[in-house]
């Protein structure tokens, strides 16, 4: 074999070492894991499990996970877009939060910033973002329809990857006698 050849085959071995690497320091987060413990989930505060029903009001966030590579599903809802382009979204647990149904805590909505702008079909798109976590309090103006709505996420990821999945594995489901039991999606 040339050198040539080996030096390329040694570059190729180091690169797929590296990404695999990287890939392995990407945590798998589930909503949970940015509720501090011991605070109420959705089924325990009740749906729709909203800030005010909770000592902290949902602002008690989890530092441990500032600036880690995260990969966490849930449902975007388009803060900033053009068309089917979105530039900015909030990703939440349940399909309906903010705009159909009570804001969440700060604490279970996260501020995405895609790396490229993402083609999102419609609101609630079931989604996975990776990038680095940061927790910090922002709030963003949400256009809906009966007026603008100010909304407070706990976290943001900027940058991030983004991709479409069929479900949202965490993801909380709406009780059979609510009233937004229209918005569980079922994929077929």
């Amino acid at each position: 074999m040339s050198i040539h050849l080996k030096s390329i085959l040694a570059l190729a071995t180091a690169l797929s070492l590296w990404a695999a690497g990287a890939s392995a320091e990407t945590m798998h987060i589930f909503w949970k894991d940015l509720r501090p413990e011991g605070q109420a989930v959705a089924e325990d505060a009740g749906l729709p499990m909203i800030a005010a029903k909770l000592p902290d009001h949902g602002e008690t966030l989890s530092p441990g996970l500032q600036d880690k590579t995260i990969q966490i599903a849930g449902y975007a809802l388009p803060v900033d877009r053009d068309g089917d382009l979105v530039y900015q979204f909030l990703l939440v647990p349940w399909t309906g939060a903010c705009s159909h149904m009570p804001t969440p805590p700060s604490n279970q909505i996260v501020l995405v910033t895609p790396a490229h702008p993402y083609k999102m079909s419609q609101a609630y798109q079931s989604v996975a973002v990776t990038g680095a976590l940061k927790a910090d309090m922002e709030k963003s103006q949400l256009f809906i329809l009966d007026g603008v709505s100010v909304i407070q996420s706990g976290y943001s990821v900027r940058r991030a990857e983004v991709i479409g999945v069929d479900t949202v594995p965490d993801a909380v489901t709406l009780p059979v006698n609510s009233p937004w039991t229209f918005l569980n999606k079922k994929k077929n």
